[in-house]
């Protein structure tokens, strides 16, 4: 089963880095993603970029309504995740304990629902 674990820290927890700290701890990352994909375990995983960068995009009653900045207005914002294969929650939860970020974030860990098209449907299930 597929589960996505969700980064979510504040961009000060890492403010306290040297920059050769900091490339240590992404050099972490790059060889921890490097361990789950021998493990056959990593689908993919993306660090996002600030929260600054981001725009919420709705739309209600056919009206395109787009805003500057994440959704929600929090203090931890979402940057980056994994989406790892596991056999049971338990190894996802391990699976997450293990990415680096854990020491200064949090890790949302939730499972990923699978849709299906119905038999007589056509077409590509567009990443459901």
């Amino acid at each position: 089963m597929r589960y996505l674990c969700l980064i979510y820290g504040t961009e000060d927890q890492t403010s306290h880095l040297s920059p050769e700290e900091m490339d240590m701890y992404i050099n972490e990352h790059i060889d921890y993603d490097a361990q789950l994909h021998d493990r056959g375990k990593l689908v993919v995983s993306e660090a996002l970029q600030s929260a600054d960068t981001a725009t919420t995009v709705r739309m209600r009653g056919n009206k395109l309504s787009v805003t500057d900045g994440p959704f929600a207005e929090t203090s931890e914002q979402l940057g980056g995740f994994y989406l790892v294969e596991a056999d049971s929650e338990e190894e996802a939860l391990q699976l997450a304990a293990g990415i680096p970020s854990a020491r200064f974030s949090s890790i949302e860990v939730r499972p990923v629902k699978s849709f299906a098209r119905s038999q007589g449907e056509q077409g590509s299930e567009g990443g459901r």
